[in-house]
This record gives C-alpha cells, sequence and structure tokens, in this order.
C-alpha cells in the first residue's frame, strides 16, 4: 500500500477567548452611534462566538450532485455559485461568436475618495488604454484595485497558502473564503476571477511601492495561483484533506492552467526605482500562468517625474506625452494581437511543446 508524506502539524495559533472575541468583534461598532443597539449588539456577538467556537466555516452547503467525484459530498453553496458563473464566462469566452473583451487593471492603492484625496497615475493611463480599446469596438472592462481602500466591504483577502501543501487543495475558484466562523467574508475575487476568465486581453497598469508591487494588487496576484493548476472538484479532496490532496498530486495531477490563452500588456511607473524589476516579475507570472504577451511595445517600465517631488507627479505625467502614448500603444498592442489570435492568425511557438515540469 503506497504512504504519502505526513501532514505536519505544530503551529496552530490558539483560540480566542472569550473575552478577547468579544473586544474584537465590538471595535466594529465603536461609533457610539451603535450604543442604542446595544442589548441587540450582545445578542449578535453570542451567535458570532458560537459560529467561531463551532469553526462554521460554510453554514449553508448542499449536496455537490452530478459532474463531481463525490457527489454526496456537502459543497458550500457560495462556492457553488461562483464556480458554476466561472464555467459561464469560459464558455460565452470561448465561443468565436462573443464580442471582444479587454480587462483594464488598475493597481494603485490611490483614489480622490481615500485619505489622499486625489486620484492616481494609474488610472489616468488606464483611462488612455481603455480608450484605444473602446475605439476599437471592444468592451472596455475596468477593474480599479483602490477600491479596496476606499469601498465599504470591498476586501480581498490574503492567500493562505494551500498550492504549498498540495496543488490539489488549491480549489479552483479559491475555497478558502468565504469563512463565515472567522468573519472572512465581502471577498472581491469572487467576482474577479469571473471577470479575468471572461476576458480575452489583460492591461495591467500599477506603479511601483517600495520596490514592489501595491497591496491590493498583490493580494490579486496571490489569490490568482488557483488559476494555475488548481483543482476545480473540491469534492476530491472533501474540502480541505491536506492528505488527500498530497495523494492526488503524487498520483499525478495535470497543473491545469484555467486563463491560459489570453493576450496581455502592462505598464508598470515609477519615479525613483523598481520599476525594471515589477515589469519582469509581473510579465513572467502572467507569462507563467500561460497567458500570450502582445509584444515588446506591450511590456513597458517607465520613471514618470525621475527624481521630482510627489507634489508635481501629476504635473509630470502631463508633461510626459511620450509615456502616454507608450500606453496607447500598450493596448493598441494587446488589441491587434488579440484579433490575430481569436482569428487564428498569431501563432505561439512553443503552444504544443508540453512541459517535462508543470508544477
Amino acid at each position: 500500500m503506497p504512504t504519502f508524506p505526513l501532514v505536519r502539524k505544530g503551529e496552530a495559533a490558539p483560540y480566542l477567548e472569550r473575552e478577547e472575541f468579544r473586544r474584537r468583534f465590538m471595535q466594529s461598532f465603536y461609533d457610539p452611534a451603535f450604543k442604542s443597539e446595544a442589548q441587540s449588539l450582545e445578542r449578535l456577538e453570542a451567535i458570532a462566538w458560537d459560529a467561531y467556537k463551532e469553526a462554521r466555516k460554510s453554514p449553508v452547503t448542499r449536496k455537490a450532485g452530478p459532474g463531481y467525484a463525490d457527489p454526496d459530498y456537502d459543497l458550500a453553496v457560495e462556492w457553488i455559485e461562483t464556480s458554476e458563473r466561472l464555467k459561464a464566462a469560459a464558455k460565452k469566452q470561448a465561443d468565436a461568436a462573443t464580442r471582444s473583451r479587454v480587462l483594464v487593471i488598475s493597481g494603485s492603492s490611490r483614489n480622490d475618495t481615500t485619505c489622499p484625496g486625489e486620484i492616481s497615475k494609474s488610472y489616468r493611463l488606464s483611462e488612455l488604454a481603455r480608450e484605444i480599446v473602446a475605439a476599437a469596438g471592444i468592451e472596455a472592462d475596468y477593474l480599479d484595485l483602490s477600491l479596496v481602500t476606499s469601498e465599504y466591504g470591498r476586501e480581498i483577502h490574503p492567500c493562505k497558502g494551500c498550492v504549498s501543501t498540495a496543488m490539489p487543495l488549491c480549489h479552483w475558484p479559491c475555497s478558502c473564503y468565504p469563512n463565515h466562523a472567522l468573519g472572512q467574508v465581502h471577498d472581491w475575487m469572487a467576482e474577479i476571477y469571473e471577470r479575468w476568465t471572461a476576458a480575452h486581453g489583460i492591461i495591467i497598469v500599477t506603479p511601483v511601492y517600495w520596490y514592489q508591487s501595491p497591496s491590493p494588487l498583490k493580494l490579486m496576484l496571490d489569490r490568482l495561483v488557483c488559476a494555475d493548476g488548481g483543482n476545480p472538484d473540491p469534492t476530491t479532496t472533501h474540502g480541505k484533506k491536506a492528505d488527500e490532496a498530497k495523494a492526488l498530486e503524487l498520483a499525478g495531477w495535470g497543473y491545469p492552467k484555467h486563463l491560459a490563452g489570453r493576450v496581455y500588456g502592462t505598464l508598470v511607473h515609477g519615479d525613483v526605482a523598481g520599476i525594471e524589476g515589477t515589469r519582469r516579475a509581473l510579465c513572467d507570472w502572467l507569462d507563467w500562468m500561460g497567458l500570450v504577451d502582445a509584444g515588446e511595445q506591450a511590456r513597458v517600465d517607465r520613471f514618470i517625474g525621475y527624481y521630482e517631488p510627489y507634489a508635481t507627479s501629476h504635473d509630470a505625467l502631463d508633461r510626459d506625452e511620450n509615456v502616454q502614448e507608450e500606453m496607447r500603444n500598450v493596448a493598441r498592442a494587446v488589441v491587434g494581437a488579440m484579433a490575430d489570435l481569436r482569428a487564428g492568425r498569431l501563432s505561439v511557438p512553443d503552444a504544443k511543446l508540453k512541459r517535462p515540469r508543470p508544477k
């Protein structure tokens, strides 16, 4: 009988004590306006404590049903609904009659309703890209990641690293959230997965923060790990059974690339350092997921206002007509490559090669 690696244990943090749980729960209602509902909040806190104590991660489930390895397994209804939307989006995206769609993503944390009180340069550059896409008669879907810093209930929770235990433990779409027992809800990724799936082209525009990607962008990138090799059937691991996932991977896992074949372009901008490393990492990531770059002019890193004051950075962008045109060229390259790819005119030279190391 085959043996599989042990599932290592011993790092888990202890459960919160009752009073500490209550303190954290009540922090959401610090506003004195909630005092009139103090008794109601006490009752709600008791319900939340029970959900936490009993670990009711997915309190509403139904039988998986036909099409799953274990049709009798109780799957979270929220996951099923997201999965079905992704399947529908993938089917529509693959239909040659479907209107082409480009997802334009702004990775900045800043907009004029956040603390800075001013729009980002990534937003302005994204607008230039959207104009080119729309002028070509293509649908431009704009994903503004700064909403996680400015909009109530808009969250992207961090990746929990299921892949590092075994690839089949990482479900497509992610099943780590929502986790109602821990209050980890409002997960925007359920919608973002669908928007990536529906797109034929992707354009990412981002600044550099401290030599790295901004936090909202990095959160999205990490959570898209399930698109690269993720398991579309959680019943094969009966939820998060690590030993079953290890056995599946070692028996031979195909590492399906759920977003492969989409065209991409990027523009990374900064004012001192870090743009080239961030652009390389971003493009390497997209390449690894099986997306197709739209050419050299679709992968751009540029300084805007190099070593100039932050206060005049928008003025620097106003003056830099070249970078504005480079942004337009990124969009033009994606539009052209996407049209060629959908028409069968664009050849991906290594498309038929099998990876000897598919991980």
